[in-house]
């Protein structure tokens, strides 16, 4: 959780959930940050602070995924990885890296939009992670790009380019100006993030893996190189696994400042903020060039936990908001679907709660197949989550429920018997398994609402448990949360109903809430 206002320091993680791949800029007093979204929708969260350490989320740049056609459907490993943020020509602009497609960038006049649609400034397969520079001295622009071996079969490289200054268009075929397979003891080179300092070109990327890698720096005098490289942070003896990939910051009192992520297994990547400041020049694997000084993050290299509190003015203590009462049936910025939504799937009306079509699919069985399903991200800490749900279907075969998705899902929730009584059921789908089974007997309730919980433990070790009048009781085993691939789990709200003729019905959601356990 984030450090209270009174406080002279803070702890790490400052974003303790899934906030994966995170890049940052400064714009005035005010920070901005935004994150990988992949196959998610709205895509490109986008989040605001004033001290580095208390963020909210207000909004996202991107509205749906194209095209239309590969969105239908979830994606969860594909759509938009390793964003960049910057600020130029008092505009903002994003880039990302569509492993499938190519790099594309959108950008605004302000941080809350309006953003333009998607345009696609390279085409090409395994192209991530791409990064925009101006050079504000000689009017150049430049971008660098990772590779994706699973679709290009290149690794451990970066590209570098010339950039139209209007940002549409690259002005040459590339050069790799990076190749870390000549650097002993590299891999997986990726997740640049490109700057000017001090009359260098510095690129700041991760090498080493998700789970295990480090933060490298590269400078050279000129953009396409030669560049020398220098391990700037890594886990050391802290608990802190693979800490990298993230951008830099400098205040307005002129501290700079370091965001990266963590992988946590089911909790995704959380993200950390380093001190940061500019050290003496040091050793390099293979100097070419002396003087000037490389970036010293965290304590001389190590990640630090606790940490005096940027020079900024304090702040309310704040985090992206979780809980949702749905006023009016529309839900809050912290939702996605799992695929570009259709029309109809969530009904707007007068009162509080989310009330949601009970799609018909064929594909019930098995919830990580489908597009119609609300999520949100599972904190990165114990805690408690419930949901108020009834279901207005007469349709056999039609249910909702509260789930934990990832790579294996459990849910908990209501179905609608042939006989047109309503049972509570909970069910479960392992990992290699395409289908689901009963983690609990189902139980035939009373007509009216359910309150559905699930407590999320230590290692997101899961309990799930219904009350329909009589208090809460535990319904079957504890259940262990897993990532997605690249992502971590989830929590879902989700209606379905069998195939078949004609709308099926609706569930309505109310008092969404998630409680520190």
């Amino acid at each position: 959780m984030s450090a209270l206002p009174t406080d002279l320091t803070y702890r790490n993680p400052v974003l303790d959930a899934d906030w994966s791949d995170p890049d940052v800029t400064r714009v005035g007093d005010d920070f901005y940050l935004t994150a990988s979204s992949f196959g998610r929708v709205p895509g490109l969260p986008l989040l605001h602070s004033r001290d580095l350490v208390n963020w909210t989320l207000v909004g996202h740049a991107l509205q749906r995924l194209e095209p239309e056609s590969e969105f239908g459907v979830p994606r969860h490993d594909c759509g938009v990885w390793a964003p960049s943020l910057r600020h130029h020509d008092d505009r903002f602009w994003i880039f990302w890296g569509d492993p499938d497609q190519g790099i594309f960038q959108v950008n605004a006049p302000e941080i809350r939009g309006p953003w333009t649609r998607p345009h696609l400034v390279k085409a090409g397969k395994g192209l991530i992670d791409p990064c925009p520079l101006w050079d504000e001295e000689t009017g150049e622009a430049y971008l660098v790009h990772a590779w994706a071996r699973s679709r290009s079969g290149v690794k451990n490289r970066l590209t570098g380019h010339r950039m139209h200054p209007h940002g549409t268009e690259l002005l040459d075929e590339g050069k790799v100006i990076v190749d870390a397979d000549r650097i002993p003891g590299w891999f997986t080179l990726e997740g640049p993030k490109l700057y000017r300092h001090d009359g260098w070109f510095w690129i700041l990327a991760p090498a080493g893996g998700v789970e295990t890698g480090w933060q490298g720096a590269f400078r050279s005098r000129d953009f396409f190189g030669p560049y020398e490289e220098k391990v700037v942070l890594e886990q050391r003896d802290t608990d802190v696994n693979g800490p990298h990939q993230g951008g830099w910051v400098r205040t307005p009192s002129g501290e700079d400042w370091f965001l990266h992520f963590q992988q946590r297994g089911a909790y995704g990547r959380v993200v950390h903020l380093q001190p940061m400041r500019w050290g003496p020049a040091g050793n390099t694997s293979r100097s070419s060039e002396s003087g000037g000084g490389w970036p010293v993050i965290g304590d001389d290299g190590a990640p630090v936990a606790e940490h005096r509190r940027p020079d900024l003015p304090a702040q309310p203590a704040a985090a992206p908001a979780t809980d949702d009462d749905f006023p009016g049936g529309r839900h809050g910025r912290q939702w996605q679907w799992t695929a570009n939504p259709r029309d109809g799937w969530a009904t707007q009306h007068s009162a509080d709660g989310l009330r949601l079509t009970c799609v018909r699919t064929a594909g019930a069985h098995d919830l990580r197949t489908l597009p119609n399903v609300l999520t949100q991200r599972l904190p990165g800490t114990p805690c408690t989550v419930e949901v108020e749900l009834r279901l207005d279907s007469p349709e056999p075969g039609a249910r909702a429920g509260l789930a934990v998705l990832g790579d294996a899902y459990a849910w908990i929730g209501l179905q609608r018997g042939t006989d047109g009584t309503a049972h509570l059921v909970h069910r479960f789908a392992e990992t290699v398994a395409e289908s689901e089974r009963d983690a609990g007997h189902p139980r035939l309730v009373p007509e009216g609402g359910v309150r559905l919980r699930i407590e999320a433990g230590a290692g997101a070790r899961c309990r799930f448990s219904y009350d329909i009048g009589d208090g809460f009781r535990p319904s079957g085993q504890t259940f262990a949360a897993t990532p997605w691939r690249w992502v971590g789990a989830l929590l879902g709200l989700a209606a379905l109903a069998p195939t078949g003729q004609g709308h099926a019905g609706t569930a309505t959601f109310t008092r969404f809430r998630i409680s520190p356990a």
